[in-house]
């Protein structure tokens, strides 16, 4: 049975908390998560959704116990993008804010199967560009996105109001 990609539903809340806690914990950054299966659905389920969820779900890796039922596919790795605008192109774009893949799962395409869904979505939506920030740390993934052909912006550095610093404007 081959990989299933959909858009994640608020009966997947669990799942998604579970996999953005994953994602911190291989990053090393568990400590600063603050989501909570409310928060997520307020800003995931909502009228107006701030960001969207895809999950992906796989057969069992090689090495990892097979589902219960039989050909039951397991959660494998998700991704939560959003929509931005660029005024250069005068278009929408897509940022991807986080894609995780099951550690069991890495290596067996997953993860370029969730991108390539997300650039599909990004040319339905007519979107010029699709981008995302890794850490200058994550060797694995930066070789991955070079493969697929994404190219490093090192002329551009990220900033980030946030906490006090971003309070004391209110």
């Amino acid at each position: 049975m081959p990989t299933q990609i959909r858009a994640a539903t608020p009966a997947d809340l669990p799942l998604i908390l579970e996999f953005i806690r994953a994602l911190a914990t291989y990053e090393k950054m568990l400590p600063a998560v603050e989501a909570t299966e409310e928060k997520l659905r307020a800003t995931l389920f909502c009228e107006q959704p701030v960001a969207h969820c895809v999950l992906a779900f796989s057969p069992a890796a090689p090495g990892v116990a097979p589902a219960a039922t039989p050909g039951e596919l397991q959660p494998a790795g998700f991704a939560i993008y959003f929509f931005n605008y660029s005024t250069f192109l005068a278009k929408p774009g897509l940022y991807l804010e986080d894609l995780f893949v099951q550690p069991s799962f890495r290596g067996t395409g997953l993860g370029r199967a969730l991108l390539l869904h997300l650039a599909r979505i990004a040319n339905a939506r007519g979107c010029g560009r699709m981008e995302w920030a890794v850490l200058d740390w994550n060797q694995p993934a930066i070789d991955f996105y070079r493969k697929l052909g994404a190219a490093p912006m090192d002329e551009w550095t990220v900033f980030r109001l946030t906490g006090p610093a971003l309070q004391q404007y209110a």
